[in-house]
């Protein structure tokens, strides 16, 4: 009755002593209203005796402070779930009936008594989603990609007796993960039901394509190019390398017996920017398919030089090491100012057009107290209102009180100044051993810079601005102390770094001999560091990928900060994107931390560029733009074959097994015997404490108050 399948009364003390009580409390009551004064008829003696003997259990229920448990016995029938592979690649007339074979699957397991009631299907490509038994039409094979761990992810267990997964695909994964961990992982036997062909065909396809995704204009970078081919050993191709849709370069090469072929290109990028690239493979008689015969990517080009500018307040051993570090870089032209006497310098050269052409400003020993007003203005000007990064090392001769002009573009604030320097060791613990300013060539990357010889640290009280990146504390006579010596500060779109010492020099020159390149890679590094504008950026927008299938939604991700670097929740975010023929619009949602989405879907193919604008309380925070495009590839017609082995796979390692096309007769024999078999029963248990509950307080007072009522009326004492 109502489900209830037991029901127990458990006490605080035995209830042996509770039925004691309660054959006490019984004799108690009968014993006082044996005579009555005045006398009353026995019935009406019975009434009061159930009465008190009601009002004094429910006393003795609370004392023994009983509570009652309530077991539910439910029925749980099994479901078996069934996802059916709604990709575009299930329309590839490979001769052995994809779709008919999907659709009769289908119409059997929606028309099978037993299994039609124990039955969920669902449709998964790029998403996942519940069909209904009358929309199965709905089913119409056009997603754009097929993302197999989506289908174990989206299976939720709990309160479920799952008995079984079903699978009808070609198993070829053309987005996400392997599912065969997930799939382990529920402990639920999946069963896989393949279709497509699984014989070779003869085909052609650019299986990769390995390259710097940053390269330098003018430079020269490799491009590595794998082609996969299948029946056309000893045969020559044409492989075509295009820029912008624009050939650059092409070479025949013979195909290889073993069925992988790998050739190289040179490629030089006359000018910086993104690069749509793409590699083509020229069209050989008997292909299955030519869909897989190019692979487009994107390189992003730099420019080929950076303009690095030395000022030095005096000559010194450590402006020889860092310009000399600095110049083995073919990347870095590099430039120095160096102050010999008042208002002498060595070099003969116009001041203010070498400050103005410099990228990063790299200041030695500056400012001196000899240092001209007009280059200390220029130089603060160049970094406080054109945002120029800039390294500063403390070496002989700066005049910390002239250095207080630059101060709040510096990484550390000036305190005390006290003459004079103490020797002193870089001290790098664990924390910073992954930073790329750090990183060197020793085996033990943290050994190699608490090894290295003592430099002069100044004396003058300096501390590290909050937002600034400690890399390197100092060690005095192997006393670990709290100073700084290396510090990077990011704030904004500004970036600096400092070393806060003199006679650096002694790095480089005492770790040569054990051919250590920590001097070197510290200002390489550095300089990369410094120069990297991606990192500046208060705003940065995203396309998910750079080449999307025709169908397949185009999905954006956005970072916003404020200048202070703390995300901003609130932003408006705007995307304007353009193909040649159309432009779209997108809104982006704030999804928390300073992070957004937003998504665009079109079958319109083409090469897009977008541009993005944050802006707040009607201020902008910043802009960014890109390229993508859209139906270079149909990546679900790239693969023709069935992925057997994935599908087998599966099956084998959850207990399951794998059905070939239209053969999975048996399949249906043993999901009924599932449904059958697999019917499980929960038991819940549920609590009532009944000793605290004020019903119990209400029937105690209802009871004495009826009794002495009754008392009361028949004039009792």
């Amino acid at each position: 009755m109502f489900g209830i399948d037991k029901l127990t009364i458990n006490y605080a003390f035995s209830s042996v002593y509770f039925y004691l009580g309660l054959i006490l409390i019984a004799a108690y009551t009968y014993y006082n209203y044996r005579y009555t004064v005045p006398q009353v008829n026995s019935a009406f003696r019975y009434v009061l005796i159930v009465i008190r003997t009601l009002a004094l259990l429910l006393i003795l229920f609370t004392i023994f402070e009983p509570i009652l448990s309530i077991a539910r016995r439910k029925v749980i029938e099994p479901v078996n779930l069934v996802f059916v592979d709604d990709s575009k690649s299930i329309k590839i007339d490979d001769g052995t009936g994809r779709m008919a074979t999907v659709e009769g699957f289908l119409h059997k397991i929606s028309s099978t008594g037993s299994i039609k009631n124990s039955a969920e299907i669902y449709s998964f490509g790029s998403k996942v989603s519940r069909v209904s038994p009358d929309s199965l039409g709905k089913i119409n094979f056009s997603e754009s990609s097929t993302n197999i761990s989506k289908v174990f992810g989206s299976i939720k267990t709990e309160n479920r007796n799952i008995s079984s997964i079903v699978m009808i695909s070609d198993g070829v994964i053309t987005d996400g993960s392997n599912p065969v961990f997930q799939a382990e992982r529920l402990g639920i036997p999946v069963y896989t039901v393949g279709v497509g062909d699984t014989s070779k065909r003869n085909n052609l396809e650019v299986r990769r394509v390995l390259f710097n995704e940053y390269v330098y204009s003018g430079t020269p970078t490799t491009i590595n190019v794998t082609i996969a081919s299948a029946g056309f050993k000893g045969k020559a191709v044409p492989v075509t390398l295009y820029e912008n849709n624009r050939q650059i370069a092409q070479q025949n090469v013979t195909l290889s017996d073993e069925g992988m072929t790998n050739l190289n290109f040179t490629y030089t990028a006359q000018s910086p920017g993104e690069k749509k690239m793409n590699v083509a493979l020229g069209k050989l008689e008997g292909e299955f398919t030519y869909a897989d015969n190019n692979k487009p990517f994107y390189l992003n080009v730099l420019n080929n030089k950076i303009n690095a500018l030395i000022i030095s307040g005096s000559p010194s051993p450590d402006l020889s090491f860092v310009r000399n570090s600095l110049m083995a870089d073919e990347n870095l032209r590099v430039a120095t100012l160096t102050q010999i006497g008042p208002n002498r310098f060595l070099e003969n050269v116009n001041q203010t057009q070498l400050i103005d052409s410099s990228g990063i400003i790299f200041l030695v020993g500056f400012p001196t107290s000899q240092t001209p007003e007009r280059l200390l203005t220029k130089v603060q000007q160049e970094i406080r209102d054109k945002n120029k990064p800039f390294l500063i090392i403390l070496s002989e001769g700066v005049d910390y009180n002239r250095l207080k002009v630059l101060q709040p573009e510096l990484p550390f604030t000036i305190g005390r100044i006290t003459a004079g320097y103490t020797e002193a060791q870089p001290l790098v613990t664990a924390n910073e051993m992954q930073n790329p300013l750090l990183q060197n060539n020793a085996t033990n990357v943290i050994d190699a810079w608490n090894n290295l010889p003592p430099v002069s640290r100044t004396n003058t009280e300096l501390v590290a601005k909050p937002e600034s990146n400690v890399l390197s504390r100092i060690r005095v006579n192997n006393v670990p102390l709290n100073n700084p010596l290396i510090v990077t500060r990011k704030l904004g779109n500004k970036k600096s770094a400092a070393i806060m010492a003199k006679n650096i020099w002694r790095w480089k020159l005492e770790t040569s001999e054990k051919k250590l390149d920590i001097f070197d890679r510290l200002m390489l590094s550095g300089t990369k560091w410094l120069n990297t504008s991606e990192e500046q950026k208060l705003f940065t927008i995203r396309p998910t990928k750079k080449i999307y299938s025709l169908g397949e939604p185009v999905e954006f991700t956005a970072q916003v900060y404020n200048e202070t670097l703390n995300p901003v929740d609130d932003a408006e975010v705007k995307i304007g994107i353009k193909s040649e023929k159309n432009e779209y619009n997108v809104l982006m949602n704030s999804i928390g931390g300073g992070l957004y989405e937003g998504k665009l879907e079109t079958n319109d193919p083409g090469d897009y560029t977008y541009s993005g604008t944050a802006r707040l309380n009607g201020q902008q925070l910043g802009k960014d733009a890109g390229r993508f495009s859209i139906g270079d590839v149909e990546i679900e017609m790239i693969n023709p074959g069935m992925d057997k082995d994935l599908l087998e796979l599966l099956s084998r390692q959850t207990g399951g097994r794998f059905f070939y096309g239209k053969n999975y007769d048996e399949l249906f024999n043993i999901l009924n015997e599932i449904s059958k078999s697999k019917v499980k029963e929960k038991v819940s248990q549920s609590e009532i404490i009944l000793w605290s509950s004020q019903w119990m307080l209400l029937g105690i007072i209802v009871f004495f108050a009826a009794e002495w009522f009754l008392r009361k009326r028949s004039g009792m004492l």
